[in-house]
This record gives structure tokens, sequence and C-alpha cells, in this order.
């Protein structure tokens, strides 16, 4: 076997290709698509950072190419389509920084506690300020943590250590699983109430953009501290320099901003803010770390046939089976993603039924492609969710899966029904009108057609007059557009469910609005 190295990875991943029995051929100039696909022909595998672009003529090129490898997490820059369709796996590296952002965490969490940066700043200056920055001992706090993936509860291990306190809320992981880590698991109400030290471990998404602003900090206690070595945006920067400077909170440490680069911000000038231009990923064993973990999903796939554990597009499936289930992997995704923005709460257990022609082929890629789906919207490692570990991580957090089949075909020939078991029941069913066109046809036992993509806003409400006009109208002062609106009931005068698809996101405080109209129950604004 033959892999092309480029983009300066690091030697460390040669060196493991070599002695798994593979020819590692290194070429470290920057290379046009023409260069790339005149020499790719030769190759087994490749291997990139993120300075050379796999694109659709470079995997055409490719005749032998079996795996391609990003050396880190992102993988914009491989066209992923392409590859999946020549039956090329890409992989990538989503742990090897897991670590760094951990001790990053760490490292802010001391630094703030000890007001160390300020104190080394004014010694270097020739100023001697003991009593100036007497600090605080992690020792008996309690430590919030807002998700609990792969760095919040490597998080909390560390923390334990110092004998802190650690509690949790994500909505992906069972009460059962935080446990198992020493983490005592509370609504996340409670975790930002009682936290001492607030430490954010969540993905940037809709619903987290802003998640920390002026009446969450208000429900904090006096003199807490706040950690974020996730994403800039969850943290709203001038509520957080108002709760500071006026003493609501002792300080803040923060690896990541709302617009980055950054070096220009009101939290600057506050001496008991500690701040670092996003360290999180940026030790020399993490950039190791991620060529290493590509290089060894390379042996073992190509040297000892084994399935990569870090696959980014589909792993391989028999071409009788594919050509059965691929139609439906698209709505399957689909159906997870709505599940995971309709609902609330830890999910405890999800149930995927196939029916119609569906329980007749090998769903298993169905299953995962729901997953994918439904775990994407929601764990800080998002953008490392993949068709091979999707499964692993829901294991991980305590919610069993169930596949059934049902040779029943009912109104469809073919239907994929998921029910999510959280604080409440979700029910979601789609189907195919043809084979690219999926539609989610049932929710909550409600009828509908809806075709899952764009923006679309969910508005269960009482089946009466007066409703539908002004949510639209509401909708309308904005000059955002209404693509299509679907209702559907069970009875006249009873509960129904209200879909519109719009061009663009309505904003939040017109989800407010929409939300005390008379007689709606609740509204939702879901991406697809």
């Amino acid at each position: 076997m033959k892999v092309l190295v480029l983009d300066n990875v690091s030697e460390k991943a040669v060196k493991i290709l070599s002695e798994g029995g593979i020819e590692a051929v290194v070429n470290n100039n920057k290379m046009t698509e023409d260069e790339l696909c005149e020499i790719i022909g030769e190759y087994d595998g490749v291997i990139v950072r993120s300075a050379t672009k796999i694109t659709a003529p470079v995997i055409a090129a490719g005749k032998n190419l079996k795996i391609i490898g990003r050396a880190g997490v992102g993988v914009d820059n491989i066209d992923i389509p392409a590859a999946t369709n020549a039956g090329i796996v890409v992989v990538n590296a989503p742990d090897g920084n897991t670590i760094a952002a951990t001790e990053q965490t760490m490292a802010l969490m001391l630094g703030l506690a000890r007001n160390l940066p300020q104190a080394h700043k004014d010694l270097k200056e020739g100023k001697w300020n003991r009593k100036e920055y007497t600090g605080v001992e992690l020792r008996g706090k309690v430590l919030g943590l807002i998700g609990l993936g792969r760095i919040g509860t490597a998080v909390a291990k560390r923390a334990q250590a110092f004998e802190m306190k650690t509690i949790g809320y994500d909505p992906m992981v069972s009460p059962e699983a935080a446990a198992a880590n020493g983490i005592e698991f509370k609504p996340m109400a409670d975790v930002i109430r009682e936290a001492d030290f607030l430490s954010l471990h969540i993905p940037k998404t809709k619903d987290s953009l802003n998640l920390i602003n002026k009446d969450t900090i208000a429900t904090m206690k006096n003199g807490a501290r706040i950690i974020n070595v996730a994403r800039g945006g969850i943290v709203n920067e001038e509520d957080l320099y108002e709760a500071v400077k006026s003493g609501k909170l002792a300080g803040a440490a923060l690896d990541v901003f709302a617009v980055e680069p950054t070096t220009e911000s009101p939290l600057f000038e506050l001496n008991n803010v500690v701040v670092a231009p996003h360290l999180g990923a940026s030790t020399k064993e993490a950039q190791v770390n991620v060529a290493l973990d590509v290089a060894k999903e390379f042996v073992n796939v190509l040297m000892n046939g084994e399935m990569p554990r870090n696959a980014v597009n589909l792993a391989p499936i028999r071409p009788d089976v594919l050509a059965a289930i691929k139609p439906y992997l698209t709505l399957a995704e689909k159906i997870g993603k709505l599940q995971a923005q309709l609902t609330t709460g830890p999910v405890k257990s999800i149930k995927i039924t196939y029916s119609g022609e569906l329980a007749e082929v090998v769903v298993s890629p169905l299953t995962t492609s729901f997953l994918k789906g439904f775990l994407e919207p929601m764990l800080e490692e998002a953008g490392s969710i993949n068709f091979v570990n999707a499964p692993i991580l829901a294991k991980e957090r305590g919610i069993v899966v169930e596949e059934i089949k049902s040779a029943e075909e009912g109104d469809y020939t073919a239907l994929i029904t998921a029910t999510v078991v959280s604080d409440c029941t979700k029910e979601v069913a789609g189907t195919l009108f043809g084979e690219d066109d999926p539609r989610i046809v049932m929710i909550d036992g409600y009828r509908i057609d809806v075709i899952p993509q764009g923006y679309i806003l969910v508005v269960p409400h009482q089946d009466k007059p007066r409703i539908i006009g002004p949510v639209a109208n509401l909708i309308g002062a904005h000059d955002i557009n209404i693509a299509f609106m679907q209702v559907g009931r069970k009875v006249i005068g009873g509960k129904a469910i209200m879909m519109l698809a719009v061009d663009s996101p309505v904003p939040e405080e017109t989800l407010v609005e929409i939300a005390k109209v008379d007689g709606v129950f609740d509204v939702k604004m879901v991406s697809l």
C-alpha cells in the first residue's frame, strides 16, 4: 500500500505508516489541483491537514484511493459526497485535542482562582502586591459543568482530584452516565445557580448562543466565576462585562470570543478577567496526536482490514445493501435532526421502527444515520460526529437505542418512525415520495406533509380561529417569507400542530411573541 502525506504532517505519523507496512511518500510542497490530479492515481490513500483541498476532480483521478485522512477535526477541505460516492472512506482525528482543551480549562480555572496572570504582570512591572491578589481555593467549591462530553467529563475527573464537588447538565447524557463519572446530574438552571465555578463545554448552536447572559448570570451565586474554553458566543460578552464590573461575578476566564481574532474588548480592561487567544488545542502533543490518530487509522484500514473508528462518511456497506437503503439515509438523518431540536431534557431511550419494505432490508446503517443527525446539534464534539462513532457516543451517554421491524405497511410502502423518550415522549415519522424526496409525515400522531429542509417553525396550538393569522403576521412583520404551511389535527377544536417553512431564521424576540398568542402552547425554530 502506498500513501501520499501532505501539508507537513508530523514525521511521527510517517513512522507509524512505515512500521505498519505502508510506503509513505512525503510531499510538503504546495500543490495545485492539476498537479495533485497527475499523481494521485498512484496512491491508496492520502493524508492532509488544512492546506490541501481534496476536490471531486482529485478524487476522480484517484483510481486506487481507498481512504482519505484529515490530521485534525474539520474536513471542509475534503469533498465528502464525492468521496462517499466513490466508495472512499474519509477519516479525521476528533480526539487528539481533548486533553489539550481539558488542561487549558484547568489552567484558566487555577489562574482565575489565584490571580496568577495579574500577579505575574505586576511583578514583572516591579510591583509586589501580595495583599491585592489573595485568591480562593478550589477544594470544597462547586464546579458546574454545562456539557458532559469528552472534555467536560475529563475536566470533572481532574476537578475531583482537587476535591471539588462536580455537578453538571447535558441534554444527551443520562443521570446514570453522569454519576459513573462522579458528576451529580442536575437541571441546567440548578447547575448555573449552584456553581462557584461554571465551566462551559458545549457547541455554539442557535440554542446555546448567548446562553450565559444577564438573566442567567442574575441567578448565579454572588462571587461565582465563569470559564469558557468551548466556543465564543455562548457567553454574552457585554453582559459578562457588566456582571464582573459590578461585582456580581468575581471574575471570568475566556479562551474563546464571539469574534476572532480580537485584540480589543471591554473585558480586557477588567483585572479579574483572564483571557487567552484560543489556545485550547494549541499544544505540541495535540498537533502530533491528530496526525498519529489518522496514521493508525490508515494502518488498521489498509493493512489489517479493520473498520475505521473515526470515519466521517458512511462506513463500507455491501453494494446490494447500499442500493436498497441509500434513498433512506438522508431521511433517517433528517428525522434525527428534527427530533434533536424537538426533544427537551435528558434522553433516556430511542426506538426506531422500520415498517413496510424497510422491514426486509438491513437497517442498522439507517439507525446510525439517525443517531448522527440526532447527536450533531447537541454535543460539544458535534463537528466530529460520524457514522462510526455515533452509536458509541449514544451508548456512552446511557441512551438505549432499539430497532424494530414491522412488515405492516399501513398507509405507506415504507416508513421510519423514531420515538424519543426524555422528559416527555416525541414521535416523528417520515417516508419517501420519490428517491430524492424525503418527507416528514407525522409528529406525535398528527398527520402532516413537510419537506425536511431549511428553517421550520413548529407550533403546537389549540385548533381554533385567530391563531394562524397572528402567527403569520408576526413573522411577516420582520419581512420573513413563509414558504409553506401545514396544519395537522386529530379532532376539531382539539390540539393541533402548525409547521411553517420560512426563508430565514425567525428572531428570538419574535418567537417569544408567537408563544404569547392566545392558544399557542409552544414554538420551536428548527433548522434542517
